[in-house]
């Protein structure tokens, strides 16, 4: 070895230099969208009847409800149900949605981060509910159910700007 152990060492070895460090460029994030970017005349979020049902359900126990879709961790792209206002939205998420649930006397908000929602703007979603427990904070999971999106392409409208 010569004066410098460093430089003779080999590399990864105790007494080797550092390997230089890489900056990679910040991968930008997709461009929040708007949900006034969607034709009025079509609905982004629809609810099917058993989701209606369970919604009923957790309104009755748990007062006025939201939902929030985050596309993060735990149960991933699932629906979050929780009690209006305790889910904190901001300027990153996306209010997609009023529904209208029959027998729940407010509507209920649907939220989405406006990154997920800048991916998934093309499609119309369906909240339903399968049997199974998510891994979430959502609502419904202790009833043995979890709330599910299921997707599915939309027409583009003449004022959306799609193609």
């Amino acid at each position: 070895m010569g004066d410098h152990p460093s430089r003779d060492a080999v590399p990864g070895s105790p007494g080797a230099a550092a390997p230089p460090t890489t900056r990679h460029a910040p991968v930008p994030l997709p461009r929040a969208v708007s949900p006034v970017s969607l034709p009025p005349a079509i609905d982004p979020v629809s609810v099917t009847p058993a989701a209606a049902e369970l919604i009923r359900s957790l309104r009755e126990q748990h007062g006025p409800l939201m939902f929030h879709q985050s596309g993060g961790c735990c149960d991933g792209s699932a629906p979050m149900c929780y009690p209006a206002g305790e889910f904190r939205t901001g300027g990153s998420d996306v209010l997609l949605a009023s529904l209208d649930v029959d027998g729940v006397p407010e509507p209920v908000e649907f939220w989405m981060s406006a990154a997920q929602w800048a991916l998934w703007r093309h499609t119309r979603l369906t909240v339903d509910v399968v049997p199974g427990r998510g891994s979430g904070f959502s609502l419904e999971a202790p009833e043995g159910v979890r709330f599910l999106i299921r997707s599915h392409l939309a027409e583009p409208g003449p004022s959306d700007g799609r193609r």
